[in-house]
């Protein structure tokens, strides 16, 4: 009975974990590696194990740095099941088309370059339809459903308050009469989040494999950030300028549009006109509002009030590339809310070169921003950015709201641990190593707690769990 880590060991991205139980093979998320260039290559190197020896795919939740290779899987020839959550189902079948076409077009503009110098084509590394063709084999179970998905493997999902349909997976694993409880945190979401659910506590296992993206700081609270934002529009519009919000697709952006309504007169929201420029953030939205039970009870009381009448009324969606070019004629007054959530892609890089340039700009980073990204060297003060080979001049004002991360900060992890009453051991993944290492530090010193930071490729053994 082993637990083989592949992937967000060691670093943020690619959550990739493997689960052997006598004979069976079960695979915890296939996500992409996302980051600098280097980084996004080991894409392409083979997957580390056998495809073929799958039996079951589980998916905490839709974030492609968690579900972006599952096409990939399919493409190898994997034709198993892969359970999630049904809002994770509606979001991945947005998100994963999404990332084939990128993939596609990638691929395209990289052959023009090596037709040029005579080399042979490559192929993207997955296409539309292996994404297409990978969604009928996902199979849907709801919260609190424990359920037997292999002989000797027992599952059941619980709201992680991540994003809309982000799961805890509970494992029990059976093995030659010994059984052992696999507790894998996903990622796990801010208590008193917005719009979701405060993650659901857990009382015991054998082992908890558990994200420490934030395990070395704590976030601001959240009267202070909506202060903060409320500060930068107040100036943004003193200084007669635009805002801009990269902000990823599925989850943030639902968040900031929640929260520009529900302080749409005391903020003077009503002054702007609120752009969100993102096809896929659109459809995005669209699936959180067919499944607002999942709301928290506040956010699902004030959906309900508003359903006759658009909580944000000045919104403008921006759908097609004609759109999102016009928004650049626009000098003054517009909030533009666009993809990608680092800045590594998508139409926040338009904006980003016809505004940052100019001091009555303002940018509000609200988000993780992984290391050799776009987003990074603007959070770390970068005076200049390179955008399709011009440099840039930084002069526009950088906003880090952290506040507002979708993650738990070290406070919110130490705490999810802590209702643990057996206090079972820890792997940690999903950091950087400076993250994980202040994380293991915390659980030590508050709980004793067993505490060990995972490594790329490395294999744990369940049966024997002394770290």
């Amino acid at each position: 009975m082993k637990l083989h880590c592949h992937g967000a060991a060691g670093e943020v991205t690619g959550s990739c974990h493997l689960i052997e139980v006598g004979s069976k093979r079960v695979l915890l998320d296939c996500g992409l590696l996302q980051g600098g260039r280097e980084t996004e290559l080991r894409n392409r190197q083979p997957l580390p194990f056998n495809v073929q020896e799958l039996d079951a795919v589980i998916l905490s939740h839709a974030h492609i740095d968690h579900s972006g290779r599952l096409p990939l899987l399919y493409r190898e020839g994997y034709r198993g099941p892969i359970y999630t959550q049904r809002a994770c189902r509606d979001l991945c079948r947005i998100m994963l088309k999404d990332s084939a076409s990128l993939s596609e077009r990638d691929a395209e503009w990289d052959n023009r370059k090596r037709q040029r110098k005579g080399l042979d084509p490559v192929e993207p590394l997955y296409t539309v339809q292996d994404a297409q063709r990978v969604m009928h084999q996902f199979k849907v179970v709801d919260y609190g459903h424990r359920i037997e998905i292999l002989p000797g493997v027992e599952m059941e999902l619980v709201d992680a308050g991540h994003i809309l349909g982000s799961s805890i997976v509970q494992l029990w694993l059976r093995e030659k009469g010994a059984e052992r409880k696999l507790v894998f945190s996903g990622d796990l979401g801010y208590h008193e989040d917005p719009v979701l659910a405060d993650p659901t506590r857990i009382r015991e296992a054998d082992l908890v494999m558990m994200e420490s993206t934030y395990g070395d700081r704590c976030h601001r609270p959240l009267a202070d950030t909506y202060a903060e934002i409320h500060a930068v529009m107040s100036a943004a519009m003193e200084e007669r300028g635009n805002i801009l919000m990269p902000a990823f697709a599925v989850g943030r952006t639902q968040e900031i549009l929640y929260l520009l309504g529900k302080h749409y007169d005391e903020w003077g929201v009503n002054k702007w006109q609120v752009f969100l420029d993102s096809p896929m953030a659109i459809e995005a939205t669209e699936v959180y509002l067919r499944h607002a039970d999942l709301f928290n009870e506040e956010a699902y009381g004030l959906w309900k009030q508003n359903k006759q009448q658009p909580l944000l009324p000045n919104l403008r969606f921006s759908r097609t590339p004609q759109q999102s070019m016009s928004l650049n004629r626009i000098q003054s007054g517009a909030v533009i809310i666009a993809g990608s959530g680092m800045c590594n892609g998508g139409r926040i890089r338009h904006h980003l070169k016809h505004n940052i340039w100019r001091r009555d700009c303002h940018v509000i980073i609200a988000g993780f921003q992984a290391r050799g990204t776009l987003g990074r060297s603007l959070v770390d003060g970068t005076d200049f950015i390179r955008l399709w080979g011009e440099k840039i001049r930084v002069a526009a004002k950088i906003h880090t709201i952290g506040g507002l991360s979708a993650h738990a900060d070290q406070a919110g992890l130490l705490r999810w641990y802590g209702d643990y009453e057996n206090r079972p051991p820890v792997l940690l993944v999903h950091g950087e190593p400076e993250a994980s290492e202040a994380l293991q530090q915390a659980l030590q010193s508050r709980y004793q707690a067993n505490t060990r930071i995972a490594s790329r490729g490395e294999a744990v053994d369940l049966l024997d769990l002394r770290f």
